[in-house]
């Protein structure tokens, strides 16, 4: 199994797409496991602490390591583990790193670019032409620019001190030195970080991201979630970090710095200016618009409609047994947001100002490790999360969390664990186990009760329940087999329609289960077969039911330096509430999740030259065919037919 397969089926795509990005850059650009250093280690959201702890300690006896095969010595792992690993990480010699002088910047850095298109096969509604002396009508359904994607990036990097990103990008639809979009590119994106110079730990400048404590108050990074790993549910945000991402929302835009004293504390401070994307009326925010499309005459009414000014700092303390840090962050609007008021989100946070403070705690006593933040707005609401940890061996983990968070509490920024997509109106109780004690099986499982307060989207009532539970097993009998299997059940509250006059709100009941089978016979060679049923029912009413069955196979020749993969997929739900959702190989930096219902096939074909390690060339084809429909989407993405198909180019130069 390899990392990217690890995708949360139910998880915000949006989130995944950029945790997909960090994890590509990553895999990238691999750590000498040598020299590689705790904070390297804990970018990889899949080692729990006492993992990095455990890796750290053999390779300090027993290293430098010639193989990594050698990671089978390291108390604690498992072949899961050490597959996700042998991605991030080489063998290296163990030599002291270069110091920072002009000369070394220019003569040992390491610098790519490269270039990303999509090319459309299909014509979508928003491209048709209009008719002469109609194109007012035709405003909001007539995409502006050319169907093509485009984004270039450049990367310049010295060993780990230096950063230098450059990228910019034009989604399909936004014009291109044309019309209101005379610079070009629809999004720039620069930064530059420098890292262990001195006393100074971290500079960020430019467009950047900040994350602290356990996301109750500040928290732009990112974690596998509970549905892969409880590696890193413990495991406090890492500060200030550049942004790279072409999410147009989710950054800060200004400059950041963090101070080492006496190698325990950390003194960070921030601030950031930017424009932001909203509908503004009377001079009051009514939503804040975070898809980054710029395609449509309402899409450019809401371009940097307002101002975000935010500063925040943080002081962190790093013992050998305790673990804590202080939060604040205060940001303000140039108007007020005041959400068009519905029930569902009468405590939205509303107003002009916002600041929150909080602090964040972790305690390790023998094999418990207790940890936990806690945070307070400007209205005095809380929010808390703890959660205590127990490890009778390295490869098991029992764990249990508690959160609270108060229906009224307000933070812009706040990213935390949780059933809702808003760190508010929430309460819940998560108990799961881990464990890999037999070497060729690994088990996680988990339950989750939840309860939400008041109302919610969809949701016309008032103190409603949920719960979910997660069983997942995945066995190796061989080094070249690999078999899971996964059930999760989910029961949420949610509206129904019974008649047109009424509508209840009754359990909303989502099932899935998951079998993975992935064969590697040959050393170049790598087989896989999914196959998923999906069933989603209305509490003693009605159920939707859905099929997928998908095989790839991928090839690695070295000898010409040639990767190459095909992909089929067959589907079968009965409409949208049974959809499967399925990964796919895609070009690097590129997140492909296929999200599909109806009756259909879909085949992918996938092609990586790299030549002498320098230049490389990516390319992707795909085609989708549905059996049950003569148009495909709606609106101005509609195709008529029932074939879509895609096609995807990338050239990389590396220096």
């Amino acid at each position: 199994m390899e990392w990217e397969e690890q995708i949360g089926e139910e998880a915000n795509l949006s989130s995944w797409e950029e945790l997909y990005e960090n994890l590509s850059e990553l895999a990238e650009h691999p750590f000498n496991i040598n020299t590689v250093t705790k904070e390297e280690l804990e970018q990889l959201p899949f080692l729990s602490d006492k993992m990095v702890e455990n890796i750290l300690y053999y390779v300090y006896k027993y290293g430098p390591l010639v193989s990594l095969n050698e990671l089978w010595g390291v108390e604690g792992m498992d072949k899961q583990t050490q597959t996700f690993l042998k991605d991030f990480v080489y063998v290296g010699n163990s030599v002291e790193k270069r110091a920072f002088s002009w000369k070394n910047l220019w003569k040992y850095n390491k610098q790519e670019v490269w270039m990303r298109t999509d090319i459309p096969l299909n014509e979508k509604a928003g491209y048709a032409d209009i008719p002469l002396g109609e194109e007012e009508k035709f405003a909001s359904k007539r995409y502006y620019g050319n169907p093509y994607y485009l984004n270039l990036r450049y990367k310049f990097q010295f060993q780990q001190k230096v950063y230098v990103s450059l990228a910019a990008e034009k989604d399909a639809g936004e014009p291109f030195f044309s019309l209101y979009n005379r610079k070009g590119f629809d999004f720039y994106n620069a930064s530059v970080q420098l890292n262990d110079f001195g006393k100074l730990h971290t500079l960020v400048l430019g467009n950047y991201k900040a994350s602290f404590g356990y996301g109750l108050v500040m928290n732009m990074g990112f974690s596998m979630g509970k549905y892969t790993s409880f590696s890193t549910l413990n495991r406090a945000g890492k500060g200030l970090s550049t942004y790279t991402s072409m999410n147009e929302a989710n950054y800060l835009q200004g400059a950041g710095a963090s101070w080492k004293w006496k190698n325990r504390w950390l003194l960070t401070g921030f601030v950031s200016f930017r424009n932001k994307d909203a509908t503004v009326d009377n001079k009051c925010i009514t939503t804040l618009k975070t898809d980054g499309y710029h395609r449509l005459k309402k899409d450019m009414e809401k371009k940097n409609a307002v101002f975000n000014t935010l500063v925040g700092s943080n002081l962190t303390y790093d013992g050998k047994y305790f673990e804590g840090g202080f939060t604040a962050v205060y940001n303000v609007f140039n108007k007020v947001l005041n959400p068009t008021e519905r029930l569902y989100n009468r405590y939205y946070p509303r107003g002009r100002y916002f600041y929150n403070v909080g602090v964040n705690y972790k305690w390790y006593k023998g094999k418990f490790v207790f940890s936990g933040e806690t945070a307070v707005d400007k209205q005095g609401k809380i929010a808390t999360l703890n959660q205590l940890t127990y490890s009778p061996v390295v490869n098991t983990s029992l764990i249990v969390i508690n959160r609270y968070y108060d229906k009224k509490y307000q933070s812009l920024y706040a990213n935390g664990f949780g059933e809702n997509s808003r760190l508010q109106n929430e309460t819940g109780l998560f108990i799961g186990l881990e464990t890999s004690l037999l070497s060729k099986i690994k088990l996680l499982c988990y339950g989750d009760l939840f309860y939400f307060p008041w109302y919610r989207y969809l949701v016309d009532k008032k103190k409603t329940i949920g719960m979910e539970g997660v069983f997942q097993a995945s066995y190796s009998p061989l080094n070249s087999l690999d078999m899971l299997i996964k059930y999760s059940y989910k029961n949420k509250a949610k509206n129904y329609q019974d008649t047109e006059e009424s509508k209840l709100v009754l359990p909303n009941i989502r099932q899935r289960l998951h079998y993975q089978l992935t064969y590697s016979p040959l050393s170049f060679l790598r087989w896989k077969t999914v196959v998923e049923y999906v069933r989603s029912d209305v509490w003693k009413r009605e159920a939707s039911n859905g099929w997928v069955l998908g095989s790839s196979m991928k090839v690695d020749i070295p000898r010409l330096s040639l990767r190459t993969s095909l992909s089929g997929i067959w589907f079968h739900t009965q409409d949208y509430a049974s959809r499967v959702y399925m990964y796919e190989q895609g070009l690097l930096y590129a997140f492909s999740m296929m999200s599909l219902y109806g009756r259909g096939e879909r085949w992918a074909w996938t092609m990586d030259y790299n030549w002498k390690k320098r230049l490389t060339f990516q390319v992707k084809w795909g085609w989708t065919h549905y059996r049950d429909r003569s148009t495909i989407s709606s609106g101005a993405e509609e195709i008529q037919g029932n074939n879509k198909y895609d096609l995807q180019f990338q050239v990389r130069l590396k220096w």
